[in-house]
């Protein structure tokens, strides 16, 4: 709907030229959002612990376009942020700070990597990602593989039971037990039995990153 305004009864209204209407408050708020868009971006990047170049290969975006982007010297064209949004695993709406409007109830959908089933459950936090895995059935015999990253991980068991393997230790979670632990030390987790567990697992973005991005490339 147009927006119509009388400039008779404005102070000055009968001289040539008056000015038009004021940007409105809608106007002046999509303007102050795109400011804060190149703050983001630098620091999604900064969080993920990317290069210029690194991201440049990953979005196909050249590393001058990204850095004018993080520098404020660009608008973002809807076909970069779609990009950036993919490779950082955002929507569109928190790459850019909007306001959030739409639902925001989480619908996961599971996938399965090294026989675990797994479901996300937050979708646009950069710095922890949550997940409900199902461990399968494991060989009380067989060894824990274990890794080490940087990063930060927290594990609740919903049911079953869960051999947890730290460094030269090892101990089994039972339903109803957590554990934290820093990633830099080895560590590993199956299921204690032939019998299926389920756990709660929070991960640091690091962890997000090797424990599951890095598995599905192989």
């Amino acid at each position: 709907m147009a927006h119509v305004h009388d400039w008779s009864s404005a102070a000055g209204s009968d001289e040539p030229g008056a000015p038009d209407a004021a940007p409105d408050a809608a106007s002046t708020s999509f303007e102050a959002m795109l400011d804060q868009v190149a703050p983001r971006l630098r620091a999604l990047r900064q969080r993920r612990e990317l290069t210029l170049a690194e991201l440049a290969e990953r979005t196909g975006i050249s590393v001058s376009t990204l850095s004018r982007l993080e520098s404020g010297g660009r608008r973002p064209a809807l076909d970069l942020l779609m990009r950036l949004a993919g490779v950082y695993r955002v929507s569109l709406d928190d790459l850019v700070g909007a306001p959030q409007i739409a639902d925001p109830r989480v619908r996961p959908k599971p996938f399965y990597r090294n026989g675990k089933a797994i479901i996300p459950l937050t979708r646009d936090n950069p710095d922890v990602h949550a997940f409900k895995m199902v461990l399968p059935g494991h060989d009380p015999a067989a060894p824990v593989e274990t890794s080490t990253h940087e990063g930060y991980d927290w594990i609740y068991v919903l049911s079953g039971r869960v051999r947890l393997a730290l460094g030269t230790e090892e101990i089994v979670l039972e339903a109803g037990e957590a554990a934290e632990f820093d990633t830099r030390l080895p560590h590993g987790n199956v299921s204690a039995s032939m019998e299926p567990a389920e756990i709660l697992n929070l991960l640091s973005t690091q962890g997000e990153r090797v424990h599951l991005r890095e598995s599905r490339d192989r």
